[in-house]
């Protein structure tokens, strides 16, 4: 394979984790496919306690984007067939996690901030997630009405589960 870089004004382009998502999924299999399917599944975020400044301000909002690294997902795939769907989908067409760079974005619910840690429910993750970055979920700016979400137009993730298919194989067996 073909290896990417980046660079941007000289540097390669580093991100490195900010902390730590915990939820009660400890595999893919079960796991909810989207938060919106978690039925209201809690977590806790916990971030890197000289980070905790950042969290200023956070209190006042009802939901944040999570930034995160797809850390046991398989290797990545450029075509997949996605959970709702029995067709094979360009990978960008989708949120699967094996994606060339294993980064995923959840929109959470927050409950409660205490110090460095954010009680968060609509968790669709796996516990020990490496947490890369935390942005506020601003309707104005992140919703919008009259979208089109191509294939999945009429496709509904409630009560869909992840089964596994895109976990490594290697992952903790725990």
């Amino acid at each position: 394979m073909h290896k990417r870089e980046w660079r941007t004004r000289d540097k390669r382009a580093a991100i490195a984790p900010i902390g730590l998502i915990h939820t009660p999924f400890k595999h893919a299999d079960g796991t909810p496919i989207q938060g919106i399917a978690g039925k209201r599944a809690e977590g806790v975020v916990e971030v890197l306690p000289d980070l905790i400044e950042g969290l200023r301000d956070l209190k006042g909002f009802d939901r944040l984007w999570l930034i995160y690294h797809f850390d046991r997902a398989s290797d990545m795939r450029l075509v997949v067939r996605p959970y709702l769907d029995s067709t094979e989908r360009g990978v960008f067409s989708t949120r699967s996690p094996v994606r060339p760079n294993h980064i995923g974005i959840s929109v959470v619910h927050l409950l409660q901030v205490e110090q460095n840690r954010l009680y968060v429910a609509d968790v669709d993750m796996l516990d020990g997630t490496p947490l890369l970055d935390i942005k506020p979920y601003i309707p104005a700016f992140d919703s919008f009405e009259q979208s089109r979400a191509g294939w999945l137009n009429g496709k509904s993730a409630l009560g869909v589960v992840a089964d596994g298919r895109f976990e490594a194989q290697d992952a903790d067996t725990e």
